[in-house]
């Protein structure tokens, strides 16, 4: 009986968890945008014209302008040249740069960069690993780093930020039908999600 309840309550905490903390999430991100920028903006506009989430929908429309920017040449070099005095500061590049690539796995530019899922096999072991082609071009690699018939592959690692870029023959390479974002979760998780297949409504 005891094992009955116990295994119903752990089923019930994976289920509500996962939406609770979605949920949360959302609504720490609209709080905080709104006691940020709500703040700024009581400070400017007078009392009458504030209202409850304006500071949302200017946060909101500030991300649509600061990526509208990000397609121009020169911001992109500014940009670039901010961010190589942050890699140069000892304690912040690393915290920079674990939350920059985290945030790049998600980001529309770095899906069209990450160009194929693909399966790795290692040597005559019989392990596979599942990576991201992220250079197929030998001439645009370092120098001697190009090698014909080989393609660089990032190779993600589980349950934390980071990961590897290794040169691999072609022909340890195998396509995988799956799309950027299942095969991330999936990476990221070591598994434990699954793919879509196994959920209802997956694609």
């Amino acid at each position: 009986m005891l094992k009955f309840i116990s295994r119903n309550i752990l089923t019930g905490l994976v289920t509500i968890l996962p939406v609770a903390l979605t949920m949360y999430l959302l609504y720490w991100m609209t709080i905080t945008a709104e006691s940020v920028l709500g703040s700024l903006i009581r400070s400017i506009l007078p009392k009458v014209l504030y209202w409850p989430g304006i500071g949302l929908i200017a946060t909101l429309a500030l991300a649509f302008v600061v990526g509208l920017l990000m397609n121009a040449y020169v911001v992109q070099q500014l940009f670039a040249k901010a961010e190589h005095i942050l890699y140069r500061m000892p304690l912040i590049k690393s915290v920079y740069k674990a939350i920059r690539d985290f945030f790049q796995y998600f980001s529309p530019t770095a899906k069209k960069e990450f160009e194929q899922v693909v399966s790795v096999s290692i040597g005559d072991t019989g392990m596979k690993l599942i990576g991201f082609v992220t250079q197929a071009v030998p001439e645009r690699l370092p120098k001697g780093f190009q090698e014909e018939d080989s393609i660089l592959v990032y190779l993600p690692l589980s349950y934390m930020i980071g990961g590897y870029a290794v040169l691999v023959p072609r022909s340890s390479v195998l396509p995988l039908d799956m799309n950027m974002e299942e095969a991330m979760r999936f990476t990221l998780t070591a598994g434990v999600t699954g793919t879509s297949a196994a959920h209802p409504g997956g694609k």
